[in-house]
């Protein structure tokens, strides 16, 4: 199965809100059941044994409706880790839903902004995470991305992401079938699949960055984790 280029409905200007509520609804579901909330704790918990923190702030790219950074936030408060998380979401409608869903959580603030032009001055956070957001993007944009953040990051760039099999591709078709209606779901979710990389190309893409050292870790099913570590400028 080859890369395909195509863009994902989410990724089109003018989507009608309640389209695009449901399908980040069903994102979220997606994140909890099929780990990729579990992916991103996996490369912090990863992280974070090596060189543990006491008190840790995050930039969350392409936030979503911002599940991730609330599953962050929880699996912090579990292990008496202070973490303060800023989610930048680029589309409106979302970041405003990512704001609502956000509001009684002092710890996360959403702002809508760029992840190709963050609003923050380099060295603002300690880590710079990326879940389920790169595979939006060309293999040039993803490195241009990556380089960017990690002026913004003083300990590693975390990212979360798809790993294109045929297996995942005609699994998500299938469940997806089962559980929604939902257009944009159902055109979406497989073809993020297509659009993902092989765990070997992550590898191979991650170290053309030459940014820091990368650390990889398969998570089930059909997702990887990584930590591009920049070297602990605290």
């Amino acid at each position: 199965m080859i890369r395909s280029y195509e863009k994902e409905l989410m990724d089109l200007a003018g989507n009608n809100p309640e389209l695009l509520a449901g399908d980040l609804r069903n994102l979220r579901i997606l994140n909890r059941y099929l780990n990729g909330s579990r992916s991103v704790v996996t490369a912090l918990s990863h992280v974070l044994r090596r060189a543990p923190l006491q008190n840790v702030s995050l930039l969350d790219v392409g936030t979503g409706s911002a599940d991730i950074p609330a599953t962050v936030l929880a699996w912090a408060k579990r292990r008496n880790i202070a973490a303060k998380i800023v989610g930048i979401e680029a589309e409106s409608i979302t970041a405003r839903i990512a704001a609502q869903r956000s509001a009684n959580l002092s710890d996360i603030e959403i702002i809508q902004a760029d992840a190709g032009a963050p609003p923050f001055s380099p060295g603002s956070f300690d880590f710079v995470v990326a879940s389920q957001f790169l595979h939006h993007f060309s293999e040039a944009k993803i490195i241009e991305l990556l380089k960017q953040w990690a002026k913004l990051a003083r300990c590693g760039i975390v990212i979360s992401d798809l790993v294109r099999h045929p297996v995942a591709y005609h699994g998500i078709r299938l469940l997806t079938k089962l559980t929604t209606r939902n257009i944009m779901t159902l055109t979406d979710a497989p073809l993020s699949v297509r659009r993902a990389f092989t765990f070997k190309e992550w590898r191979e893409l991650l170290c053309q960055t030459d940014i820091g050292l990368v650390q990889m870790f398969s998570v089930f099913p059909f997702r990887m984790a990584a930590v591009v570590s920049l070297g602990g400028r605290r």
